[in-house]
């Protein structure tokens, strides 16, 4: 008998990561609220609303009962948006098989609580079931994983075990996968890379080119890995698939929704509307709100974050945020060796 998998979502991305498992030989059980999606993959054998034009393999069965679709996994995919995953983790939560493997694959930070989604799981599940967490990120488009092409990514945990577990569940001949220790850094990477996409989007959008957009992916890193190290993440992932790996794919492919939101932005089209056109879900839009606070409260500078909020929510013009990031105070760059240095240093002592 097939080991079972759950996938928590029916997005593009818990679909494309359903193909892979089915593809490797897993019964994969997928739950959607969303009866006519739910329809579409039993009958159609597609997800025509989230992934188009990619045919799903038997042994992908959707379901709209929670405890169908847990029973009986080895592990579970939380595929729903950030902003859904303590409250679909709240209702899962009573049909979850003990000892099975609990993978998020969602990229945010919870606005209200300014968690990361390890932190809302230890407050939802117990520390203890820390052990079993594991977090995928890195650049992967679902577009792209959907149809094979060859793809690398890093899953974190603190237990180096489960880690292990899930990187041979996924690993296959198209998608290679990492393990990373780093949680948080791994955590903070996926999600803050989706601010810096917005604004180069917003940058395309108005017209800007190449140096535009290697200015802001690069000094966007670098307030990345400013806020990371203020709460406890190694600098060095931000070097690797979760932090500029994914900061590159995001920023630059035109299958990123934040890109696709942020030239929507620049080309002076009011945020609602933009975000309307994407059709799916903008976590960036979120994760700049999320960020922002708690840069202010950690004291941290993330000057791109700042502008990029004031264009989504006070109205400022994208002209005018560009014109104030081009005009900060005069400052070096090397504060970031400086932070990797520090990292080294608190890892070998």
């Amino acid at each position: 008998m097939h080991k079972k998998i759950g996938v928590l979502g029916a997005g593009s991305w818990a679909t494309a990561l359903s193909v892979l498992l089915a593809k490797k030989g897993y019964s994969v059980s997928m739950w959607s609220i969303v009866p006519e999606l739910i329809g579409q993959i039993n009958e159609m054998r597609e997800n025509q609303i989230f992934l188009p034009d990619v045919t799903l393999p038997i042994g992908i069965e959707a379901y709209g009962d929670l405890q169908q679709v847990l029973h009986g996994a080895e592990a579970v995919v939380f595929g729903v948006p950030s902003h859904a995953f303590r409250e679909v983790l709240r209702k899962a939560g009573p049909f979850l098989p003990a000892g099975a493997i609990l993978i998020n694959v969602a990229k945010g930070i919870e606005e209200e609580s300014l968690c990361r989604l390890s932190q809302a799981f230890a407050q939802e599940a117990g520390v203890d079931m820390l052990r079993r967490y594991v977090v995928l990120s890195g650049p992967s488009h679902a577009e792209e994983v959907g149809r094979g092409v060859p793809t690398a990514v890093v899953v974190a945990s603190s237990c180096m075990e489960s880690a292990e577990y899930v990187q041979e569940l996924f690993m296959c001949e198209y998608f290679r996968v990492y393990t990373n220790p780093d949680v948080t850094g791994v955590e903070l990477g996926g999600a803050l890379k989706n601010i810096i996409a917005l604004g180069t989007g917003i940058a395309d959008g108005l017209g800007y080119g190449d140096n535009s957009k290697a200015a802001l992916m690069t000094r966007g890193l670098a307030e990345i890995t400013r806020l990371g190290f203020a709460v406890g993440a190694n600098p060095l992932t931000f070097a690797g698939l979760a932090g500029v790996g994914d900061l590159i794919v995001t920023c630059t492919s035109m299958h990123s929704r934040n890109r696709r939101a942020g030239i929507a932005i620049g080309r002076g089209k009011p945020v609602e509307e933009a975000l309307e056109e994407v059709r799916m879900v903008v976590e960036g839009v979120r994760t700049t709100r999320a960020a922002r606070r708690l840069s202010r409260d950690l004291n941290v500078e993330m000057p791109i974050t700042d502008q990029t909020y004031r264009v989504l929510f006070e109205g400022l013009s994208p002209g005018i945020a560009v014109k104030n990031l081009m005009t900060r105070g005069k400052t070096h760059e090397m504060e970031e060796v400086a932070l990797a240095a520090a990292a080294i240093r608190r890892i070998k002592h």
